[in-house]
């Protein structure tokens, strides 16, 4: 009780005072409440305190919003910080790091989540109270002292050559044979696919404009096999969809992800194939560019990733290579 008093008159003197001197009101606090219990008598109402958080929760979700963040982020944000409010039960002001670190182990606990998704959570809670520091509704943020959860790195599957070329043999259909080609010649994500129209590809130059994360435009490109079979997919086609991928049948409507993922699951179960799926066509081609020598900056902006490590998680690097390079440049 004592701490969130000082808490509040900090807050409170937060448009008058420098950094200093905060420090040293906090210092004159602390020396002058040693000792004393603070007891709360009339104490705000639940509601009160439930109206506060969700009026700051907003405002930051409006800030998010103009910073170009997709509504699915925005949904990600909202949900978990609301979750993470929900079990403390105190006024987002008051959050303590002693708080949010029992959060984070209880749900651990409880969910059997893995550090991964610890971590997810942990970026989330850095981002909002990181904003409320920025924004003078706190002094500082109680994430701080919280630091990323150490995960232990897992080498995720790609698809070999030959598994590739299986799975274009087994096709029965031009438009499932395109649409495998568009995936591992582009890299683009399958949420990136289904916006494409017929219009959006460039056959001349063998590239088109896909919209990413965040609406961001970025241009892909695809090689010369996968110009042909989309060619021969798109002269075959009867209807007057401006969809680039429909149905095979009547009423020909746009492919969705849900339906593509099906797609691929049964062809991948049909040839005994591992974890067929669409994102591991954007892995595949991320390992391969690294492979060859393709530089991590070129690549980055090739998969419309805004940091760099991200990339880096997509692009495992084959130990056969990194021996070669040693032998290159050292041995």
């Amino acid at each position: 009780m004592k701490e969130e008093l000082m808490n509040k008159i900090i807050q409170g003197m937060l448009l008058f005072l420098n950094n200093a001197q905060m420090g040293h009101l906090l210092e004159v606090l602390n020396y002058a409440l040693f000792g004393y219990e603070v007891k709360k008598s009339d104490g705000i109402e639940h509601e009160d305190i439930e109206q506060e958080n969700i009026k700051i929760l907003d405002a930051f979700i409006s800030a998010k919003n103009i910073e170009g963040c997709s509504e699915k982020s925005l949904k990600y944000y909202r949900t978990t910080i609301e979750a993470m409010l929900a079990t403390i039960g105190k006024g987002v002001l008051h959050v303590t790091t002693e708080d949010l670190r029992e959060y984070l182990a209880n749900y651990q606990e409880e969910k059997k989540s893995s550090k991964v998704t610890i971590d997810n959570i942990r970026r989330i809670l850095s981002s909002f109270f990181t904003w409320l520091e920025d924004e003078d509704y706190i002094l500082k943020s109680p994430v701080r002292r919280i630091h990323k959860v150490k995960a232990a790195t897992v080498v995720k599957e790609t698809y070999s050559d030959e598994e590739l070329e299986v799975m274009k043999d087994a096709c029965d259909n031009p438009r499932d044979l395109a649409l495998i080609d568009m995936l591992a010649s582009t890299g683009m994500r399958v949420g990136e696919l289904v916006l494409l129209n017929r219009e959006d590809i460039n056959f001349e130059e063998r590239e088109c404009i896909v919209f990413g994360k965040g609406s961001k435009e970025r241009i892909v490109y695809f090689d010369a096999g996968t110009k042909i079979h989309l060619q021969e997919y798109l002269d075959g086609r009867t209807d007057d969809n401006e969809a680039l991928f429909v149905s095979l049948r009547a009423p020909y409507d746009r492919l969705q992800i849900g339906g593509i993922e099906v797609r691929l699951r049964n062809l991948g179960e049909k040839l005994e194939l591992s974890k067929v799926h669409p994102h591991k066509f954007r892995r595949t081609l991320a390992t391969t560019a690294i492979d060859k020598g393709m530089p991590i900056e070129q690549l980055q902006r090739l998969l419309g990733h805004q940091r760099i490590d991200t990339t880096l998680q997509y692009a495992m690097v084959k130990q056969s290579n990194v021996k070669l390079a040693h032998r290159k440049y050292i041995g």
